[in-house]
């Protein structure tokens, strides 16, 4: 039997206790272990946050801290308050992967700070700049099969990639994609403010979130044709900002190469679904957002606004929790990972072993 998989994490914001709190709740726990948090934040504050959150409601189990850390269920979690990578005690930790949650490193530089502090691996759980600044990007269900023992830096991409890449992927292996166009209709997120003022360079993010819509610029297109280059030149992207908690929307507009009909179109989610039933859902009920807050699949296909217009020019509406699916993603990633680079350490052993008998 493998021993659970000794987990850290980089950053305790959103993403990182939801991260947390779907590892509890789903009860993978038992497979992945956290061993310790690198945070700023105080651990009352800590505490605090994990057990009660505004979207995702009270935690289903118990949140204490001492003077240490933080005890969830009754283990010991050490957090420490380290600003950089450098001043990190990797190396007195005992552990395979490091989760970095805070969005401050995006660069290959950045990243390999890590490394060479003593992590052994890190998953970022966003999008890097560039391909060349993580050995390799990975959307379960897409190219996690990808995954090796060598590599030393992943990103798990972003939550808009993880829902519509499979649905990309999956109408140009059926229909072919000739073109097309995404919209995100995004929940709002930290780095707007809820009342005007002096946030961001993007003077549209300087303006109060609660009360507008507020288009923004996006990187979703280049992220898409890195994981579909198949598809590179083929798609544009354009996102806004919409004033509510949580769960987001793409709107895709797409060109397809074979006529095809909304009811064709439905029937290929509908089986794709029922294939991949931890990533993908399909409803036709009459949904609004709030349906969706706390759902862990990265895509649900929202098949009553599935349209055609003529053979070849369709519309579908995706719909997808931006934290809650996205955090299951990074702890698929975890899994997925770990069963590759486990297996090389204890064939290493298993070697080492017979050499020195």
């Amino acid at each position: 039997m493998k021993q659970p998989i000794r987990v850290v994490i980089n950053g305790y914001g959103r993403i990182g206790r939801c991260v947390l709190r779907a590892l509890y709740e789903s009860g993978r726990d038992r497979d992945i272990r956290i061993v310790a948090i690198n945070e700023p934040a105080d651990l009352a504050s800590m505490a605090y946050l994990t057990r009660f959150d505004s979207t995702h409601g009270v935690f289903h189990g118990s949140v204490e801290a001492d003077d240490t850390g933080l005890v969830i269920n009754g283990r010991n979690i050490p957090v420490f308050h380290s600003a950089t990578p450098d001043q990190g005690p990797w190396r007195d930790l005992e552990f395979d992967l490091l989760w970095e949650c805070s969005g401050a490193y995006g660069t290959r530089a950045g990243l390999e700070g890590f490394l060479q502090a003593g992590c052994p691996r890190v998953l970022v759980s966003q999008p890097a700049r560039s391909a060349r600044d993580v050995d390799y990007t990975v959307v379960p269900g897409i190219n996690d099969s990808g995954l090796d023992a060598g590599q030393r830096i992943v990103s798990a991409a972003s939550c808009t990639t993880n829902a519509i890449v499979p649905v990309l992927d999956l109408l140009d292996r059926s229909l072919g994609v000739d073109r097309a166009y995404l919209t995100t209709l995004h929940s709002v997120m930290n780095d707007q403010p809820m009342i005007d003022g002096y946030h961001h360079a993007d003077l549209r993010r300087t303006r109060s979130a609660m009360q507008s819509i507020v288009p923004v610029s996006t990187g979703l297109a280049q992220g898409v044709e890195r994981l579909l280059p198949e598809l590179a030149g083929r798609i544009q992207a354009k996102a806004v900002r919409v004033p509510i908690l949580n769960v987001s929307a793409i709107d895709l507009m797409v060109n397809l190469r074979e006529a095809g009909t909304a009811a064709q179109i439905n029937a290929l989610f509908e089986a794709a679904a029922r294939a991949q039933p931890n990533l993908l859902a399909c409803s036709d009920h009459p949904h609004a957002s709030v349906d969706f807050n706390h759902d862990p699949h990265s895509a649900i296909i929202d098949a009553s606004q599935t349209r055609v217009n003529g053979d070849h020019f369709a519309n579908l509406f995706v719909w997808f929790d931006n934290e809650w699916g996205f955090a299951h993603r990074m702890l698929d990633v975890t899994q997925t990972w770990a069963s590759v680079f486990q297996d090389g350490q204890a064939l290493a052993q298993h070697l080492a072993s017979e050499t020195n008998s």
